[in-house]
């Protein structure tokens, strides 16, 4: 399954320094989570709002485990919530 997660600080609700914590720790999460890693997004550091995505591969079995951990990394950085979103692929031939 391919999956992208997003977190945002466009409440300021975090300073700098947790909201550099917040990202280390979610990518933390997910690099030990996942079979394939593709990437990551940030958003520009002249931007009004802070943001960041990942985009990976992981396995049924780790879904659970790796949503629950997410969700207390919310609990902790004082976020409502983290977007999980499945992709669905679809491959164009030439």
């Amino acid at each position: 399954m391919t999956v992208y997660v997003s977190i945002g600080n466009s409440d300021d609700k975090l300073t700098q320094a947790e909201w550099h914590d917040f990202c280390v720790f979610i990518e933390n999460a997910i690099e030990h989570s996942c079979i394939q890693f593709y990437g990551r997004w940030y958003s520009l550091p002249n931007a009004r709002f802070q943001n960041a995505c990942w985009a990976f591969e992981v396995t049924d079995d780790e879904v659970g485990r790796l949503k629950r951990e997410l969700g207390e990394f919310a609990l902790v950085y004082r976020q409502d919530s983290i977007a999980w979103a499945i992709a669905e692929t679809e491959f164009i031939n030439g």
